[in-house]
């Protein structure tokens, strides 16, 4: 079973910064794509970014040439790096695992708020 980990949520200003982590632990195997998907007050969960280990990523297209996802597979960890935040950017983050066995496991959420 895999378990993930979130943190790096909070307020900030528009046109601000600030980095998600989403730690991984359990029996993760070799093939995965982990990522961050949102969900705000009346939306449905949607695709932010993921990131295979290879570091094969996808993005959403709002979020491109602004987000940037990673990976440190030693320490079995996925960030996104948000830069220039807009208020349409607020949402719950929830960080995701696919594995091979192509179950879906989801975090727990972390707010992002973006306001002045």
């Amino acid at each position: 079973q895999v378990q993930l980990v979130e943190s790096g949520g909070g307020l900030v200003q528009p046109g601000g910064s600030l980095r998600l982590s989403c730690l991984a632990s359990g029996s993760i195997g070799r093939f995965f794509v982990m990522g961050w998907y949102r969900q705000g007050p009346e939306n449905a969960r949607d695709l932010v970014a993921t990131t295979t280990r290879r570091s094969i990523t996808n993005y959403a297209e709002s979020v491109k040439g602004r987000f940037t996802i990673s990976i440190d597979n030693a320490k079995n960890t996925v960030y996104l790096q948000m830069n220039t935040l807009k208020p349409e950017d607020t949402a719950v983050y929830y960080c995701t695992f696919l594995g091979e066995d192509g179950r879906r496991i989801w975090g727990q959420g972390t707010q992002v708020t973006v306001s002045s």
